[in-house]
């Protein structure tokens, strides 16, 4: 067995390009882009910080129905990795207010292009 590539250049850039896609999607609440980086499978998930959503019809209601406050925040500790030419993960941390939450998510590349099969958003506790 041959030795995954790690983080070839050109493969980061192109997850790189989808995840900061995504992350203008969401702070702007831009449905369509976020439904449309979302594999369109049952086999697709994401763990919200209240919800827990499986297939991707789940996904997108939660989304058309989600009210969209004010969603701007700050990325810090973004670590995107790829792990050969179609698989990669991203992790990033976030601030927004007094919030502090964490975002995994888990890429593959279709023939429609890299979409998010896996993601899970949770906060962190609040410090004093």
């Amino acid at each position: 067995m041959s030795p995954v590539e790690i983080n070839v250049p050109e493969i980061l850039k192109e997850v790189q390009a989808a995840f900061f896609r995504y992350e203008k999607a969401l702070v702007e609440n831009d449905v369509t882009v976020l439904d449309e980086l979302f594999w369109d499978s049952v086999h697709t998930l994401r763990y919200g910080v209240a919800e827990n959503l499986y297939g991707y019809a789940a996904i997108a209601e939660f989304r058309a129905l989600r009210p969209a406050p004010a969603l701007n925040r700050e990325l810090v500790n973004t670590t995107i990795t790829t792990y050969g030419q179609d698989f990669a993960t991203a992790n990033t941390e976030f601030r927004r207010d007094q919030v502090h939450g964490r975002q995994s998510q888990t890429w593959i590349r279709t023939p429609q292009g890299w979409r998010i099969v896996a993601a899970h958003v949770s906060l962190m506790p609040k410090t004093a």
